[in-house]
């Protein structure tokens, strides 16, 4: 029986030894009391170096570094197994190459049925690849909390899964003003407005989070002083291996500056716009007052020159009437606000070249001084159908754009001629092939890009300043050229100008009064009268009425159409001792210049000016000693007033 139990035992033993051989991912060996190797494993061998006829009989100290033999660890750690009945620790241990690995230690004491110490089980495994990745993340956690501590411009924190703060960087402590002892564990809704919370707003943002990876939004949010500030909000929700929903990450930037800088931004532009739409409209105004006022310059007069010609009462009480309703016309000028040209088209034939010449001096003052505006018109021109308003609204969009392209002053050129579109060239353009007649804008402006001038004619594309275009311009003139069954095309290079060219259908041949050469001057003869007038007026229908009156008054009348031809007259061996000038020209010299000049040259001149624009709309510092001033629509009788008044002063 005990040699059956004997034979047990040793295979028992062997089955054990070969238990322990097979394992190799941790070295298994025995020690005796002292610390000597008494077995020795594959595992043991694999990760130390050490076969086993090389390690039997060794003390175990050998694996410790020479720092930890020197503080005698080895010793230590089987006193504190025997005291213990386990030590277990972590650390590094040497191989037989020398190299260092880092292991975890275990050592039980083994103890015979006296209670006895027999020796030691020691166990040890190699970590060091865990360790590798545990320091490194440890590192990268450690990188990612210095970040996130180092970010104040930014509200970085993390939720638990049921909105409650579990950690704070300094951004947060700077826009929210809590410190991570006061907030950590308090719900992130104290953060919102007490309209947010009413909505459940934090409670949907979490949900939002959960359920679409990510909350994103703008909004105002609380202080811990109670001030508001408009937050951008991120929060996106945090899952760990499993897929569980362990929390969110919400990050919130104070925007509150960008914000007031946008809307401060969007109430300047919209002011900037306001105002210049006022002072564009209030130069529309001046400008149509101006010339009604010319209008009823000739209207007024030639009433008045009608009425010493009148004795029935029948007539005396209808120019009466006619007079009364230019005064009122008049007054309307001074309270003129508005303008506008919003109706359908109505299409008449026209000569186009009578639209211009009639439109001419609108077109200059939209010119302004910098730029040099040249008509080149032909003595005949096809007629065209087209609504007349319109037309001098969409000349007057392509002369306005033009002179925005040149800033620095240039030239611009309107002319007309004649044109034939064949069957090809009109279908490339979808229009009607045959006849057209081309009007033609050309600038030696900035000129643009195949990019922009692909796109000018689309509504709302404008390539001037925010506030200085809505960019409807040329889209309307493009809308009223196609409604007239016509086509507008362009041309330009960066550098070099546009050309912009309006082809309407030309109807038939036109009658074109031919050209004729305006004389400097038209001198009637002289004849013993009240003296020589010069007058200058480039409108030649308030220039004849002015004639008439002053040669009613009995002066002898010299005329200009513009400061030049003026100066021409005043360097002449003739007598002048009026000069009546306008104040407004649109070439050379205003009136104010031109009446310097002119006392410059003729020391003893009386001078009258008149203006469409009250005196106080006109520069005080033109009216000098000798200078008087009429404003328009004049009367005959004022200004035979007037010219009295200059004849007895000094």
């Amino acid at each position: 029986m005990i040699a059956v139990r004997a034979h047990e035992t040793a295979r028992d033993k062997e089955r054990f030894q070969l238990l322990v051989d097979a394992v190799t991912d941790y070295a298994i060996y025995m020690l005796d009391p002292n610390g000597i190797i008494a077995s020795w494993n594959s595992g043991a061998q694999r990760f130390k170096g050490y076969i086993e006829s090389e390690i039997l009989g060794e003390h175990f100290s050998r694996f410790y570094t020479d720092e930890d033999r020197a503080t005698n660890l080895p010793q230590r750690a089987l006193e504190t197994a025997a005291r213990e009945g386990k030590f277990e620790a972590e650390g590094w241990r040497v191989r037989k190459d020398g190299t260092h690995f880092w292991a975890h230690v275990v050592i039980d004491p083994i103890w015979d049925g006296s209670g006895n110490l027999l020796g030691y089980a020691k166990i040890t495994r190699d970590l060091t690849e865990r360790r590798k990745v545990e320091n490194a993340l440890k590192e990268s956690e450690e990188r990612f909390r210095l970040l996130v501590q180092g970010v104040t411009d930014c509200a970085i924190y993390m939720l638990d899964p049921g909105g409650h703060v579990s950690n704070w960087n300094p951004g947060a402590e700077r826009i929210k003003g809590y410190t991570e002892d006061e907030i950590r564990g308090q719900h992130f809704s104290r953060f919102y407005t007490d309209e947010d919370r009413a909505t459940n707003l934090p409670q949907r943002a979490l949900e939002t989070a959960a359920r679409e990876g990510k909350f994103e939004a703008e909004g105002w949010r609380v202080r811990k002083d109670g001030t508001r500030f408009w937050a951008s909000v991120l929060i996106d929700p945090i899952y760990n291996n499993f897929g569980t929903l362990i929390g969110y990450a919400k990050i919130t930037r104070d925007i509150t500056e960008r914000r007031d800088a946008q809307e401060a931004l969007a109430q300047a532009q919209a002011a900037l716009f306001q105002s210049q739409k006022m002072e564009t409209v209030g130069q529309l105004t001046g400008g149509i007052a101006h010339d009604f006022n010319n209008l009823l310059t000739i209207i007024v007069n030639n009433l008045d020159l009608l009425t010493r010609n009148v004795t029935g009462a029948r007539e005396t009480r209808l120019i009466e009437s006619a007079q009364r309703a230019a005064e009122r016309g008049a007054k309307l000028t001074q309270q003129l606000l508005a303008f506008s040209r919003r109706q359908p088209l109505q299409p008449t034939l026209h000569d186009p070249n009578a639209l211009i010449v009639g439109f001419e001096a609108v077109l200059r003052r939209a010119c302004g001084e910098m730029v040099k505006l040249r008509l080149s018109l032909p003595s005949r021109i096809s007629t065209i159908s087209v609504d007349g308003a319109q037309f001098e609204a969409a000349l007057l969009n392509l002369v306005v754009n033009a002179r925005d392209a040149m800033p620095e002053g240039g030239d611009l050129t309107i002319s007309l001629d004649d044109t034939v579109l064949d069957g090809p060239r009109a279908a490339a353009k979808n229009i009607t092939p045959g006849p057209y007649v081309r009007l033609t804008v050309r600038d030696t402006g900035c000129g643009m890009t195949k990019e922009v001038a692909s796109r000018v004619f689309e509504p709302f594309f404008t390539t001037k300043e925010i506030g200085k275009g809505t960019g409807l311009g040329l889209s309307q003139v493009y809308g009223f050229i196609t409604q007239s069954g016509g086509y507008i095309e362009l041309e330009s290079e960066p550098g070099r100008g546009t050309i912009i060219a309006m082809l309407l259908p030309s109807h038939g041949d036109g009658q074109g009064d031919p050209g004729e050469e305006d004389s400097a001057e038209a001198i009637r003869p002289t004849r013993d009268t009240a003296g020589t007038v010069l007058i200058v007026e480039d409108e030649p229908a308030v220039l004849d009425v002015a004639t008439e009156i002053f040669d009613s008054l009995g002066y002898d009348v010299l005329t200009a159409s513009d400061s030049t031809q003026a100066l021409e007259v005043l360097e002449r061996d003739v007598p002048i001792d009026v000069l009546f000038s306008d104040v407004v020209m649109p070439n050379g010299m205003n009136g104010f210049e031109l009446s310097r000049k002119a006392r410059e040259l003729r020391p003893g001149i009386k001078v009258l000016l008149a203006s469409g624009y009250p005196m106080s709309a006109l520069p005080s510092e033109g009216f000098e000693e000798g200078v008087s001033f009429i404003s328009k629509p004049y009367r005959w009788t004022e200004l035979a007033d007037k010219l009295r008044t200059l004849r007895t002063s000094s």
